[in-house]
């Protein structure tokens, strides 16, 4: 996976962009406020550093929801699409806006579990942190 190219975008096509090489890591997030901006119970993302990282398109709006990270969606059609943490070197892409989110690997992780829909249970295989890890 280290030459690959992920290209993904937003749901009305305004946004797109490519990544290059493989993430830092995946990982699903149960926090309220990845639950509440995306509307899924268990929002999935990929980290990749910003050198492997092309916005290609599209305007972004963003949202602060706590006084560390940005939220970042497309303004026309409002796709959640990045989580982007104060000064971090990385950018985290909601794995469902890729064009093909089949092609990463199984999360490494989910965090913040102790706020995880009741009905969903542990990953088998993957670490899981009751807050951030």
């Amino acid at each position: 996976m280290s030459d690959a190219i992920h290209e993904g975008g937003c749901l009305c096509g305004s946004v797109r962009y490519r990544t290059t090489g493989a993430p830092n890591d995946t990982n699903i997030c149960y926090c309220t406020q990845c639950q509440k901006q995306t509307g899924a119970p268990l929002p999935a993302f990929a980290s990749f550093p910003l050198t492997q990282f092309e916005l290609i398109s599209g305007e972004l709006g963003g949202y602060r929801a706590s006084d560390f990270a940005t939220r970042e969606f497309c303004p026309k059609c409002g796709s959640a699409l990045f989580w982007r943490r104060d000064g971090a070197d990385y950018v985290s892409i909601c794995l469902g806006g890729f064009d093909d989110p089949s092609d990463f690997p199984t999360p490494k992780y989910e965090i913040w579990t102790d706020h995880r829909i009741k009905w969903l249970t542990n990953i088998p295989g993957v670490d899981s942190y009751p807050g951030d890890n």
